[in-house]
């Protein structure tokens, strides 16, 4: 006798997510969907986690609509499921009790089903509110504990009595409930842990609850993880479709089927429709720039542990950034950013703490520079880490942020902050002129000053289309612009390393800016000029986009006084006065994207 094994579709979330860094434009998946439908799929994930403010920041897209057209194309039957992170719900930052119910209002309005809610730091605390509002609004909650393996050689959380101790924490708040899921985004944890994991959750649960269980094939162990769930007794597993399956993501659902076949389980699917789904859904997402690392199984993530989601949207903004090659060094310099952080799972937001911290131990130097998210979280700001994080760095987290560590919730943090929540939002959207709906006011407290971008008619767009006539890939299908010119140069016997990316020369690692002129003909020269600008020119530290300028031509600013703001890897990063005086000139305006080193501003 088989069992018939209930899997959830994966692709048009977490695989666009894995894969394109969930930049996808709603019209160009939707005969895919449609096609899926068709196979005899009726459980999709449709939206949350990053493919809610994705389209704000990438795709010039509302996600409210989107959701309304899956469930359109999906029809009425389907069970419609989106991810959403406790506290806080689909963004990289903790909202206030209001807007955490306003989420479950809206997305129920659009057409979902059920929510599946996580905390990545198995804080159980940031899930009673967050799944109460899931319940009250008709949703179905499906609630999380969330799995990783810690990188060799550490220990203190992370084993089957950590997350059986996480799972009798929920029963012990009374969250309500429909169902539990064990949630390994980065794909590391171990089949035999996975088996004592869910085989004590059946026991404390019960034969009737329904546990689910999620992976990624990035360690290359999602089939046999998979395999070790349902043996302990999982009633359902996370399958995707190509291109969206395998590397990053999850496994496909032919290669589970084939896994199966001659077991005791059974997917219930018609393989030959589900070749014929694929093969629509990979004419979809034809012009799509596939990354290499998104569809490979990478060995050193069980020391890195990085989910598949994070992972290549942080390479597509390392290559909208022109420094994919540092991208090997950020690999490594994330295991200790783990080690060092308190064990929190890396899953959305951790996962972007870690690497954005990562990033700056390789941009800047080993814990020069602190992360204001990572800071925040060993500061305790988003709740209890597993284990307490290193005391060196949570010196200088409260340092360098100017912040004590605190033990309040994240949630009554948030409550008692006059600058989040409804009211403030509402305020936001009249100020802009334009409507408070619902809809609106959710989108400016998740979203901030994208959100009010988009609402206003300013939003960019930032997909990665193949652009088939130069060959190469870039937003929109642009072609990518030209790298910089790198030179070796000998003066008088001495070397020099000169790099030169538009108006930026950099001399053995120093940037200067330039004006770079032809030369005339005839000229004594014999070639190019280049002319040093003043002293106090501010130039960029990082390759970034720029925010908000803070200072104009003509005020005076302080020494190490902010003068505009950078956005990289999604953190917000200031460029501070390196001097007192006057601002000379700006030479950036709001959304430009600069390149590291290149000239920002000038005091005199």
């Amino acid at each position: 006798m088989t069992k018939k094994i209930t899997f959830m579709c994966t692709a048009f979330r977490d695989g666009f997510q894995s894969v394109y860094g969930a930049r996808v434009f709603t019209r160009d998946f939707l005969p895919a969907v449609e096609a899926a439908r068709d196979a005899g799929i009726s459980y999709f994930e449709a939206g949350g986690g990053a493919r809610y403010q994705s389209l704000y920041f990438y795709c010039n897209e509302d996600a409210f609509d989107m959701m309304d057209a899956f469930r359109e194309t999906a029809g009425p039957e389907a069970n419609l499921q989106t991810l959403a992170r406790g506290v806080n719900v689909v963004g990289l930052e903790s909202q206030s009790s209001d807007i955490i119910d306003l989420h479950a209002k809206l997305f129920e309005k659009h057409g979902i089903t059920t929510i599946r809610n996580f905390d990545a730091l198995n804080d159980v605390n940031n899930l009673v509110h967050s799944g109460q509002c899931i319940a009250k609004h008709g949703l179905k909650h499906q609630v999380c504990v969330t799995l990783m393996q810690l990188p060799p050689g550490c220990k203190g959380a992370h084993d089957a009595d950590f997350y059986e101790k996480t799972l009798r924490g929920i029963l012990d708040a009374d969250i309500p409930f429909d169902s539990v899921c064990f949630k390994d985004a980065s794909g590391t944890c171990v089949p035999s842990t996975v088996h004592e994991t869910i085989k004590r959750a059946r026991k404390i649960l019960g034969p009737e609850m329904f546990i689910h269980y999620h992976t990624h094939e990035t360690a290359g162990i999602s089939v046999l993880g998979n395999k070790a769930a349902l043996d302990a007794g999982a009633d359902a597993i996370d399958l995707s479709m190509a291109p969206c399956s395998g590397g990053t993501c999850q496994p496909d659902i032919l290669v589970m089927w084939h896994a199966l076949r001659g077991s005791e389980y059974d997917l219930g699917i018609d393989p030959e429709k589900i070749r014929e789904a694929e093969e629509v859904f990979k004419e979809c997402m034809a012009d799509y720039f596939l990354p290499p690392e998104a569809v490979a199984v990478e060995p050193l993530i069980p020391w890195s542990p990085m989910p598949g989601g994070a992972l290549t949207a942080n390479t597509q903004m390392l290559r909208d950034n022109g420094i994919m090659d540092k991208f090997p060094e950020m690999i490594r310099a994330m295991s200790e950013v783990v080690r060092k952080g308190g064990f929190g799972t890396s899953v959305t937001p951790v996962s972007q703490f870690y690497f954005q911290q990562a990033f700056n131990n390789v941009m800047f130097g080993e814990w020069q520079k602190i992360a204001e998210p990572y800071g925040k979280m060993v500061l305790g700001y988003f709740g209890k880490t597993p284990v307490p994080p290193d005391p060196e760095v949570v010196k200088l987290a409260s340092e360098q942020l100017e912040l004590e560590p605190t033990t309040t919730p994240p949630i009554e943090l948030n409550d008692a902050d006059p600058n989040k929540g409804v009211e403030a939002a509402r305020k936001i959207c009249r100020e802009h002129g334009f409507d408070d709906t619902e809809e609106n006011i959710f989108i400016v407290a998740s979203c901030k000053e994208k959100g009010v971008a988009f609402l206003k008619g300013e939003a960019t767009v930032g997909v990665r289309k193949v652009d088939k006539h130069a060959g190469d890939a870039g937003p929109q299908g642009a072609s990518a612009a030209a790298g910089p010119a790198v030179y070796d140069v000998t003066v008088n016997g001495k070397r020099y390393s000169l790099r030169v990316d538009g108006n930026t020369a950099t001399v053995n690692g120093k940037a200067y800016s330039v004006d770079l002129k032809v030369a005339a003909e005839g000229s004594s020269d014999g070639g190019g000029t280049a002319v040093v600008t003043a002293a106090h020119d501010v130039h960029a530290q990082m390759p970034g986009k720029v925010l908000k300028l803070l200072a104009n031509v003509g005020d005076a600013v302080q020494d190490d006084q902010p003068i505009l703001v950078l956005e990289a890897m999604k953190m917000e990063v200031p460029v501070n006065a390196p001097v007192a005086g006057t601002i000379t000139s700006v030479d950036v305006a709001a959304g430009e994207q600069v390149a590291n080193g290149q000239k920002l501003a000038s005091i005199g």
